[in-house]
């Protein structure tokens, strides 16, 4: 071999060359420093001031709520390994179906644009340069999964007080983090027909599983066969989802990385519901639903129907989780106060928040039409009631309805007076219509967010902007504790409509429609 700087040139001697995937993963990681390397990477000082925000968390929240789950009766007690172990495959079974959802819009092939485009232009199979990749995600994801699902079993119910339930426990942990690691790959690299195979066989195997546990005896084996089920699964997932890196539509994953990296700017720069906005669904069919056979335009409900159904699977969603929310909700509401009552509550509300949200697209409509200039003069009494009409009676009676479910299922609804429960559920669904119009009505990041809180723990402006990326759910958390503090129910409803209409009144604020002549504006329809 002949080399001269920069240069190298073969000999007649040399071997023929091996193939296209020749040291492959020696170019690939050469590829990868110089992309580390690249100008813009973090600094000394940018991976201190992580660490001291990752220990400034862990000091003010993490190690509180630790303390005070130890040191406190469990939320949920596992009495024998034989009931836990439907309760595990119900979990694991929606850890899997949120994975492959996840994958579906964010998958672990993900990548930056530019590292993308630069291995897509070589003549490296796609095994090369997404396999390792894929394994390393796979890995930290699966770890992340673990972290996270050990820590809320531990502050929430007692399996790890005894050693006998401690170890099996940990195994489903294990079995559950491996088994939602690959099927987030699964998502991404299998079309939507497997992926829905996927999910109809991984509901069968936990009805089996949850039927085959129950008759084992007690203390058995009951979390093992779960934990042995789950480990053998994802084994098999993964071994076909990694084999499928190789026939991947390089173009769509363009695509999805292309999105990707738009949406990380926008989440970087303090607009991540614009980053959102990026994954809604194109609206499809029912253009001319929206038009009467006479030429006029159909009623209010009737355009907020039609433009809910033309992005069916959203509003499938939608309807899941406000029937969902709503029985959840209900039964948290005519529960004892506190305990999981409360947490029912809350996760009830949070479902209706975002069921609200999916149900229809009226909500950014409105924020148009509030933002942008008229073009029809400034007499717009009638944007609101056209905006409005669908959402609110959406939500209202989907709600309703899954309460009315909540009714009809065998759950002790013993604690506060039906009349008392009713007041309270309506008056969680009016907080959470203001706080989903509080949301909607978001514009732009605000510039004097981004001026330093100076405190003795040090600069706490980042928890501003943490507040305004989720001002909803910080509206809907603290309302429902703030309901559930007040003692009497009929001061808890008239609370929820005074917070809720305070949303309304920040919401219009931050369109620039909060000033005088509003009222007059909303007397002209």
């Amino acid at each position: 071999m002949i080399t001269t700087p920069g240069l190298t040139t073969p000999d007649a001697d040399d071997e023929a060359d091996p193939g296209p995937d020749a040291g492959a993963a020696g170019r690939v990681q050469a590829v990868r420093h110089h992309y580390a390397h690249r100008g813009d990477r973090a600094t000394v000082r940018g991976r201190a001031y992580t660490v001291y925000l990752i220990a400034l968390f862990a000091l003010i929240y993490l190690v509180p709520v630790l303390y005070t789950a130890s040191t406190s009766p469990a939320l949920l007690a596992v009495r024998t390994l034989t009931a836990a172990a439907p309760l595990t495959c119900a979990l694991a079974l929606a850890g899997c179906w949120g994975a492959q959802l996840t994958g579906r819009f964010w998958g672990p092939l993900v990548l930056q644009p530019f590292l993308l485009h630069v291995f897509m232009s070589t003549d490296m199979s796609p095994m090369s340069y997404l396999g390792t990749i894929a394994r390393r995600r796979l890995a930290a994801a699966g770890t992340a999964v673990l972290l996270a699902a050990t820590t809320a079993a531990y502050l929430t119910t007692d399996l790890f007080d005894r050693p006998g339930t401690a170890l099996p426990g940990l195994a489903v942990a294990a079995g559950m983090s491996a088994l939602a690691a690959v099927a987030w790959l699964w998502g991404q690299v299998r079309a939507v027909r497997d992926n829905l195979l996927l999910a109809s066989a991984a509901g069968g195997v936990a009805v089996l599983v949850s039927a085959l546990s129950l008759a084992v005896p007690d203390g058995e084996g009951g979390l093992w066969l779960v934990a042995a089920v789950l480990a053998a699964g994802a084994a098999v997932l993964g071994r076909a989802a990694l084999r499928s890196i190789r026939t991947i539509d390089l173009a769509r994953l363009a695509r999805e990385s292309a999105r990707a990296s738009q949406a990380q700017t926008y989440a970087w720069t303090g607009t991540l519901h614009h980053a959102l906005d990026l994954y809604r669904p194109e609206p499809r069919g029912l253009t001319s639903a929206l038009i009467r056979p006479d030429g006029r335009l159909r009623g209010h409900l009737a355009q907020g129907a039609v433009r809910a159904l033309r992005t069916r699977g959203r509003a499938l969603a939608a309807v899941l989780l406000l029937l969902t929310g709503g029985a959840v909700l209900t039964r948290g509401v005519a529960g004892p106060d506190g305990g999981l009552s409360l947490s029912l509550w809350l996760a009830g509300a949070i479902g209706v928040y975002l069921g609200s949200g999916w149900v229809s697209e009226t909500w950014r409509g409105l924020r148009d039409e509030l933002t942008l200039a008229p073009l029809l003069g400034e007499w717009w009494g009638g944007t609101l009631a056209r905006a409005l009409a669908w959402p609110l009676t959406a939500v209202t009676v989907g709600t309703g309805l899954g309460g009315a479910l909540a009714l009809l299922l065998p759950w002790p609804l013993t604690g506060r007076p039906a009349a008392h429960a009713v007041l309270l559920a309506a008056g969680s669904v009016v907080l959470v219509l203001g706080a989903r119009f509080l949301r909607e009505m978001k514009l732009n990041l605000p510039l004097e967010l981004l001026l330093p809180v100076v405190t003795p723990l040090g600069d706490l402006s980042g928890l501003r902007v943490v507040a305004w990326q989720f001002d909803g759910f910080v509206a809907v958390l603290i309302g429902v504790a703030v309901l559930n503090a007040v003692p009497s129910a009929p001061g808890a409803g008239v609370l929820a409509v005074l917070i809720a209409a305070g949303c309304v009144w920040a919401g219009l604020q931050r369109t620039g429609w909060a000033h005088r002549g509003l009222l007059y504006r909303l007397r002209r329809v």
